[in-house]
């Protein structure tokens, strides 16, 4: 069952949530950093939704379609969530219908799972807070500290220039500025076509002409902090 693919254009990822250990203000941000590696395919998140502390989360499970999963805490002591989350985690991995996990959760339990779906060629990615146990950090693929997404989102435009991009741009200039920063080449250039995949994985209703634009590479013509070039038959992009 060994098998790893490294597209992450066509990556297809499972995103299973522990709602006990996680705050509902981080789910913007884990999906904008899941939309940089693969699609997320499954969506799920465990706990009690008959227990109040859930409520928050409630409010954002249809905005992002996520499936909440029903655990009881069968018995004190004991987190029957963790056991329902590694359960499902291995029926997905055995019907063969994703490349990777994302397992988000600041709690050690899941370190073990993390290390099987490695052996197995999973993409493995953890999400957690920096309060998670070093064994977990250690056992998967790659590890991102939730609090460190919400400081980069929050200083995402560095450009001075940035108040020179029209109004209705602006939105979007300030998705697109942190993404060329962190997916670009040495030299500052990113492959147009992989900043619209991650746009439309991002927001689904993404779309230029919501813009006034034809064509993503005319809406980038459009914002004057960012430089357009082509290379062969593909263009690409760059922060000037």
């Amino acid at each position: 069952m060994a098998r790893i693919n490294n597209n992450a254009e066509e990556r297809r990822i499972a995103v299973l949530i522990d709602a006990d250990n996680v705050s509902q203000k981080y789910i913007k941000y884990i999906f904008d950093e899941i939309s940089k590696h693969g699609v997320p395919t499954y969506k799920r998140i465990y706990g009690d939704w008959t227990s109040t502390r859930q409520s928050a989360w409630k409010e954002v499970l249809l905005s992002y379609s996520i499936t909440p999963i029903q655990q009881y805490s069968y018995t004190t002591g004991k987190n029957a969530t963790d056991s329902a989350l590694i359960i499902d985690a291995m029926d997905i991995l055995y019907s063969e219908n994703v490349d990777g996990f994302c397992i988000v959760s600041s709690d050690s339990d899941f370190t073990r799972l993390a290390v099987r779906l490695k052996e197995d060629g999973m993409y493995v990615i953890g999400m957690g807070e920096k309060k998670t146990p070093s064994p977990f950090i250690a056992a998967c693929g790659q590890f991102k500290y939730l609090e460190s997404l919400i400081q980069v989102d929050k200083n995402q435009v560095k450009s001075p220039s940035i108040d020179a991009v029209p109004k209705e741009l602006k939105e979007i200039t300030n998705q697109i500025l942190p993404l060329i920063e962190d997916m670009s080449d040495e030299a500052g250039w990113l492959n147009l076509s992989v900043l619209g995949d991650i746009l439309v994985k991002r927001q689904p209703d993404f779309d230029t002409r919501n813009y006034g634009y034809s064509k993503l590479s005319a809406l980038i013509s459009a914002i004057p902090v960012l430089e357009l070039k082509m290379k062969g038959r593909s263009y690409y992009i760059r922060i000037k």
